[in-house]
């Protein structure tokens, strides 16, 4: 049998960027994220949008996937996805979510913690009729997180979903849409020399405020 055990004590990376003062922090999270936002846009981080997001099943087993961020304002982030996938169901159960977005090119990343609604079907609507028709078939073909028999019953099912929507516009499926996170926490991190890191949170507090808080690396 094969070694699979692999040593990767020595695969490190020292980060060296400019500090993260409280001096330099946003009175508002929310403007504070969009300015990091709007920076590794700048810098053109790759797939600067994509975040994880963790949910909790009812039996209390965390699960965590790759999603893109599609949208964000004060009342809250915006994903989509399809209604029946395990990300959902165990949304619809138990709402309380975690949201992680990592910028390796500024050395940031940023973590949100809330509770996630489903969008009301005019919004997913909207977004639906803004993606490209392959990307709607491929909603209408995918049966997701749900087993399937292998890649060629896929693209058959989406070949058969390319011919029943042949003409015309593709309809919104009653079995997608979206989620906004509303955060109760912030946290945003600034990678530093000898993991010295810089980390700030934001907690809302009972009076609707942000208490900031500084912690250790």
């Amino acid at each position: 049998m094969a070694d699979l055990s692999a040593d990767l004590a020595d695969l490190r990376r020292d980060y060296r960027s400019q500090p993260l003062r409280r001096a330099d922090l946003d009175a508002d999270p929310f403007r504070m994220f969009d300015r990091w936002f709007r920076q590794a846009l700048e810098v053109e981080a790759l797939d600067a949008n994509a975040m994880s997001v963790a949910t909790c099943s009812p039996e209390g087993q965390p699960s965590s996937r790759m999603v893109l961020l599609k949208g964000y304002d004060p009342s809250g982030f915006v994903f989509y996805t399809n209604l029946q996938s395990r990300k959902a169901r165990e949304i619809d159960a138990r709402p309380r979510v975690a949201l992680l977005l990592f910028w390796p090119e500024l050395r940031r990343q940023v973590r949100i913690e809330g509770e996630a609604t489903r969008l009301a079907t005019a919004e997913a609507l909207r977004y639906f009729l803004r993606r490209p028709r392959d990307s709607q078939l491929g909603a209408w073909a995918s049966p997701q997180s749900n087993a399937i028999s292998g890649r060629q019953a896929l693209e058959m099912q989406f070949a058969r979903m390319r011919e029943k929507f042949a003409a015309g516009e593709i309809p919104l499926p009653d079995f997608w849409g979206g989620y906004r996170v509303l955060p109760a926490l912030f946290e945003f991190w600034q990678g530093r020399e000898n993991r010295l890191h810089d980390r700030f949170t934001y907690r809302l507090g009972a009076e609707g405020a942000w208490d900031v808080s500084r912690l250790a690396p």
